[in-house]
């Protein structure tokens, strides 16, 4: 399957046009056409490589959404022309106990990441979203009901799940009092999940300007994060936190608005250790925990509930010849709130 897309060549190079070879469909393989593929903060991260040694060429991309184009003579779970998405990882173990229990994001051997990793037999590389075609096992792929925006499906595939999870498994919920720390990205699919799952909202950000957009969205409460009087007006407030920020910021004034029992979820990643104190914790047994992703079934959940409620992430769609600009907007956090490339541009 010849794929026309775009890579970097090597760390912190701008990405420019690449040409390469899909591999040939295995019987529990799909083959689709991508239409679009999210930008993620952390597609930057791994170019720049933030988070150590990266493979090169890297084609990023691991918010992918497109059309079937075709199938394995043992696939089952498509058809041609059903719509389809690719998430973080396109393979793991299968063995393990995480993968067994439906949470193939921690499998034990470590999964097989969309992009900047290797295929199962441990010599191929992975080639992300950042193109116009796709190859995955079926196992690994999601199906897209027919009623939603493709073109905001795709970050729901990150940036979407990456909340949704916490706040099923935290259980956010009519009666709940739920904080979402950042207003970007992550942060506005957070606020739209917390609202439609029916916990009362707030929104925590160093910006006021940002209000209007928090309560559009569906926040019941914004708080200006470093003005002290909200924050102390707040305190021992919420159920559960989620601290979608890549910077990095003391997460011990968050750990005071907690109640008892409460948690406060990092999902962001700043690239350096927290600094924490212990006394909000023994004070009000208070906990401090971490999610990635989720699993198949779970990101299948995520994309039925969105079916169901409407939900989509809010995109700004660009060509291919434009990722570079997209990606210093998005340093900038210039962008509400997520860049989709158009497939059809590669």
């Amino acid at each position: 399957m010849e794929t026309k897309g775009y890579a970097a060549m090597d760390a912190k190079a701008a990405l420019q046009p690449f040409d390469f070879t899909r591999r040939e469909l295995g019987a529990h393989d799909v083959g689709f056409d991508i239409l679009f593929s999210g930008i993620c903060h952390s597609d930057i991260h791994q170019v720049h490589e933030d988070w150590g040694r990266a493979l090169f060429p890297m084609v990023p991309g691991h918010e992918i959404v497109g059309v079937v184009s075709a199938i394995g003579t043992d696939v089952t779970k498509f058809v041609v022309g059903e719509r389809i998405g690719v998430g973080t990882f396109v393979d793991s173990c299968r063995t393990c106990d995480s993968c067994v229990n439906g949470d193939q994001q921690y499998c034990l051997e470590g999964n097989n990441q969309t992009y900047n990793g290797l295929e199962r037999d441990g010599v191929t590389p992975t080639r992300g979203g950042y193109c116009d075609k796709f190859v995955v096992d079926e196992d690994y792929a999601f199906h897209i009901a027919d009623s939603l925006d493709l073109k905001g499906v795709a970050p729901l595939l990150c940036a979407g799940i990456t909340l949704f999870s916490p706040l099923r498994h935290w259980n956010a919920a009519p009666g709940r009092r739920v904080g979402i720390i950042g207003l970007g990205g992550l942060g506005h699919m957070g606020v739209k999940f917390s609202h439609a799952l029916g916990a009362s909202t707030t929104v925590f950000s160093h910006s006021p300007a940002k209000q209007r957009d928090a309560l559009a969205l569906g926040a019941d409460d914004f708080v200006v994060s470093n003005d002290t009087d909200e924050m102390k007006s707040r305190k021992e407030t919420y159920d559960l936190i989620i601290n979608t920020a890549s910077a990095d910021i003391d997460l011990t004034p968050y750990l005071e608005l907690l109640k008892v029992d409460g948690t406060l979820v990092v999902v962001g990643l700043p690239g350096v250790p927290y600094r924490i104190e212990a006394w909000p914790f023994v004070t009000r047994r208070r906990s401090l925990a971490g999610s990635s992703t989720a699993g198949i079934a779970e990101t299948q959940a995520m994309l039925d509930f969105c079916a169901e409620h409407d939900i989509t992430s809010d995109v700004e769609v660009v060509s291919a010849d434009y990722i570079n600009a997209a990606y210093a907007r998005t340093l900038d956090a210039d962008v509400k709130y997520r860049f989709v490339i158009d497939a059809s541009t590669f």
